[in-house]
């Protein structure tokens, strides 16, 4: 199974407080009708499965993948040939369909996840919104639309990977630390440094992965970095997400981390919900 920052095979999450808040109420509801596992799994295989029948195509017309590669896999086709992202792919599905193992990603493969949860969750919303029926095929989300912003926020670290490509601030709560990033960079650029003299003088302050500076620098990725570092299922690896705390606020008494995390996931997607009504509100009026 792959290892993301929270553990996705919980897929009936509860908050102490849903009860008494029905706007954390709907959100927890919508949490709870995510079958994350298979939302990565068809993630994976739709991109892998697409990738090789793209490849058969093109030899057969003796072309090149590339423009498929560069608009498939936006971040990953920088490090990675059509063979290299094959071999990537049938890495990650055949680590995630591994139940006693936990395989844990570094950068690489987590811009090339982010590539294939982007495009899959797209073709799956539209798939919703043009076919009910076709879409109740899929039963990882209740029939309803996955809110990728979400996802990201709540099963990804960081996005230092994606330093540099813009982000959609109304979705990903880590498009203020790139933000930052980004100007401390433009400012060591514009005094001479090169990209790469600019991430490593940043690394320490903003502990950026040295993986993550090589997928920035779109280095071509090596043997060893292929790896998948796994370990036993039975490893508590997110113990301390579901450890109560003791705060000096009331707020935060017998809080776990996740608690804290949907709290806050809660209050992004409401805000996003009313940035969208407000939208059609005004396109309709106009």
């Amino acid at each position: 199974m792959l290892a993301f920052a929270k553990d996705i095979t919980q897929n009936q999450p509860n908050h102490r407080d849903e009860d008494k808040n029905p706007e954390l109420k709907n959100y927890m509801n919508y949490q709870r009708n995510l079958d994350h596992t298979r939302i990565v799994y068809y993630s994976l295989k739709h991109a892998k499965n697409e990738l090789q029948e793209i490849i058969q195509q093109k030899r057969k017309s003796g072309k090149s993948a590339e423009a498929y590669l560069e608009q498939a896999f936006p971040l990953a086709h920088h490090f990675a040939d059509d063979k290299t992202l094959t071999l990537m792919l049938k890495k990650l599905v055949g680590g995630h369909n591994e139940t006693n193992q936990w395989y844990r990603m570094n950068d690489y493969y987590h811009a090339l996840v982010f590539d294939c949860m982007d495009r899959f969750i797209k073709y799956y919303n539209q798939m919703v919104r043009d076919s009910a029926e076709e879409a109740g095929e899929f039963t990882f989300a209740g029939g309803g639309e996955i809110d990728f912003g979400d996802w990201v926020y709540l099963y990804f670290s960081h996005l230092d990977f994606h330093i540099g490509t813009p982000l959609d601030q109304s979705q990903y709560p880590f498009a203020k630390r790139n933000k930052v990033i980004e100007e401390a960079i433009e400012k060591k650029t514009l005094n001479g440094e090169t990209l790469e003299e600019a991430l490593k003088s940043l690394k320490e302050e903003y502990n950026i992965d040295d993986i993550a500076i090589k997928v920035l620098l779109h280095k071509t990725i090596n043997h060893d970095d292929l790896e998948l570092f796994h370990t036993s299922i039975k490893t508590p690896i997110y113990e301390l997400l579901t450890h109560r705390q003791k705060g000096s606020w009331d707020a935060l008494e017998g809080e776990t981390l996740m608690d804290q995390a949907y709290n806050f996931g809660s209050q992004l997607k409401i805000w996003t919900w009313g940035k969208k009504k407000k939208k059609v509100k005004v396109e309709e009026s106009s």
